[in-house]
């Protein structure tokens, strides 16, 4: 049972008691614990129950979380981490840091609620292991542990150890049926699971749950543990020995006096139940197991490291040197203005942002100006599009896969989340993603995990998401392509690039960046562009946008002899539509009536003709009735 008192913020005094295995806490209307603050998220945080304790975690919140336990202060911000275990008495300091809402945490623990309640029969402190190894050495199973130790070594990648490592204690322990693995992750003394088994193959293993009863006598006697686990309440150990129940061992993987991560099995199948001796063995090989995981997990680190590395300089390759990212951006125009200081804005919080414009406005230069500004900057960047592989290769992609997960994957394969770890990652058209991938994108916001594929454990990262999209994530949303819950975690903060033809201002000085950029690359001296050619280029609409211009600009710069000057006639056909249209029409000298009227003649038969002379499109095009269309033909005696 938790009761949470609020001290400070919304709803002074107010109090929430609850039993709940979870309970949430944010502006939602659907949070457990509802708060107004305007500096709070909609999902803020979670706190829920792992066995006989209280988790709190922080839902990627914009302003973070901390928690407060005597004069120790944990901050929950992603940078380190992002959860910790709640005790009686702290307190959740939860938004702004100047105003923060604070809520009281009562924790009252009920011993009838821990369904892993042990009875203890017998325990090997840490100290003891060179008498227990003496001990080992002179008993008849030398040989076994010596067959058992073998399993370990030749192994790096981590999953290979860990299934080393079930074998080695499956054929030491002959009375053990279900077997679970779990490590101690970072710096943070948070366990994790990395490995559940059954020791008869095609067994049902969602019941090989790691005990945290368990767990917590191990962490805090810092000693292997033998204990018996009875359905109901037994009287003696006699009557232990002769039932039909589960004997559970449990112990300490360690390197010096750190513990770092703990084996549990148990016997599921028959009355028997372990014995001292396979307590003091599986300690033995604990020790052992110890070195090759740590191995196992410092060779994937560097493989993690190398590829990251790989990455980086590639990309460095690719940039101008001496450029920031926010050089590269240009514009004046007060639409940019705005842009800019949006992007000032968001640079250095964990918000998730998402920006939206037409194709070829600079989507990625935006995403890239962010994520080099901010404190992730000697971190990855990294991009991909979301359109440009089918589902199948997509999940790949970005989560990894697993050796033999697929046709195709012949080695284990880091995905670009764990690439990006620490760092960006921008995925381009996210509108485009189906919809099982959006399911695991969402997971990977809310939680920090993803699971390659074809994995049977998750990896944790801290990687910023920036997401673009030319489309309407509203429309697709309501049309049932996209997930409602996705969306709004992608749309913490969105930024609205405009088209070019909405800040025409800013043409003159695309026009004549790209222009410096192309004569140096080509190694040309272009004059520039004449006024009459730079009115045409700042009359035209610019479908393409951004790219379309760039992509002009280079031709042109490809056409034109040292010294040149950019003249109308260089200009491509479709940015000189308007020039040729008026000299197509070419209206008489008269009166301003008549001259209107010879334009206005010359469309009318122009959309005809281009309309096969359907009356009931062309009317649509020219964006009049019918009636109006047959009064003009007739006016005009066509």
């Amino acid at each position: 049972m938790i009761r949470l008192e609020i001290l400070q913020g919304a709803d002074v005094g107010r109090t929430v008691e609850s039993d709940a295995d979870q309970i949430s806490i944010g502006r939602s209307p659907q949070a457990t614990v509802q708060l107004g603050d305007y500096h709070l998220s909609n999902d803020h945080g979670l706190l829920y129950r792992d066995g006989g304790e209280y988790i709190y975690r922080d839902l990627h919140s914009t302003n973070g979380s901390m928690l407060v336990r005597d004069q120790e202060r944990l901050l929950l911000d992603g940078t380190q981490r992002w959860e910790a275990p709640v005790r009686d008495g702290d307190r959740l300091l939860l938004g702004d840091a100047a105003a923060p809402v604070v809520i009281l945490c009562r924790v009252s623990e009920s011993p009838a609620q821990d369904e892993h309640a042990h009875r203890i029969i017998a325990t090997r402190s840490l100290t003891e292991l060179p008498k227990v190894l003496g001990k080992v050495e002179q008993g008849p199973d030398i040989s076994a542990l010596y067959h058992a130790i073998t399993l370990l070594t030749g192994q790096l990648e981590l999953s290979q150890v860990l299934e080393g490592v079930a074998q080695a204690v499956f054929d030491l322990l002959p009375r053990a049926t279900h077997l679970s693995i779990m490590v101690a992750e970072g710096e943070e003394e948070r366990f994790v699971p990395l490995l559940a088994r059954a020791r008869t193959p095609g067994s049902a293993a969602e019941g090989v749950m790691m005990s945290r009863a368990m767990l917590r006598k191990v962490l805090k006697e810092r000693a292997a543990v033998l204990a018996a686990d009875a359905p109901h309440e037994l009287g003696s150990t006699e009557s232990i020995m002769g039932a039909n129940i589960r004997s559970i061992v449990g112990v300490p993987l360690f390197r010096g006096d750190r513990i770092r991560g703990v084996i549990e099995c148990d016997n599921r199948a028959s009355s028997g139940i372990f014995t001292e001796r396979d307590l003091e063995l599986l300690l033995v090989l604990a020790s052992q197991a110890t070195l090759a995981i740590e191995n196992a997990q410092l060779y994937r680190q560097l493989k993690v490291a190398q590829e990251k590395l790989q990455g980086e300089n590639r990309y460095l390759r690719g940039r101008q040197p001496g450029v920031t990212a926010f050089e590269q951006i240009i514009g004046g125009s007060s639409a940019m203005k705005t842009i800019f200081h949006q992007v000032q804005k968001v640079i250095d919080t964990r918000a998730t942002v998402c920006i939206t414009g037409e194709t070829g406005t600079g989507k990625e230069l935006v995403a890239n100006a962010i994520h080099y500004q901010s404190r992730r900057r000697d971190k990855m960047f990294v991009a991909q599009n979301c359109a440009a592989l089918p589902e199948t290769l997509l999940e790949s992609e970005l989560f990894g896969h697993k050796k033999g997960s697929f046709t195709g994957a012949d080695q284990d394969k880091k995905g670009l989340f764990e690439i990006a770890d620490g760092g960006t990652l921008f995925l381009d058209e996210v509108g485009e993603m189906a919809l099982s991938l959006q399911a695991k994108l969402l997971r990977v916001l809310q939680e920090g995990e993803v699971r390659p594929v074809g994995a049977a454990t998750v990896k944790r990262v801290d990687v910023r998401i920036i997401c673009a999209t030319n489309r309407s994530l509203e429309k697709e949303v309501a049309a049932g392509r996209f997930r409602q819950d996705l969306f709004y975690r992608l749309m913490v903060f969105p930024i609205a690039l405009p088209p070019l033809r909405e800040r025409r201002e800013d043409i003159p000085l695309l026009a004549q960046h790209f222009l410096r950029r192309y004569s140096a690359e080509m190694h040309k001296n272009v004059g520039g562009v004449s006024q009459a050619a730079m009115n045409e280029l700042c009359a035209y609409r610019w479908p393409g946008n951004i790219r379309e211009l760039e992509n002009e600009i280079q031709r042109l710069v490809i056409q034109l002899d040292d010294g040149g000057i950019v003249q109308p006639e260089h200009l491509s056909p479709q940015v000189r539509k308007v020039e040729g249209m008026l000299e197509r029409i070419a209206p008489p000298k008269g009166t301003l009536k008549e001259m209107v009227e010879t334009v206005e003649r010359w469309l009318l038969v122009e959309a005809l003709r281009e309309h096969g002379n359907n009356k009931t499109q062309t009317a649509a095009a020219l964006g009049i009735t019918r009636e109006g269309l047959h009064k003009k033909l007739a006016k005009f005696g066509l």
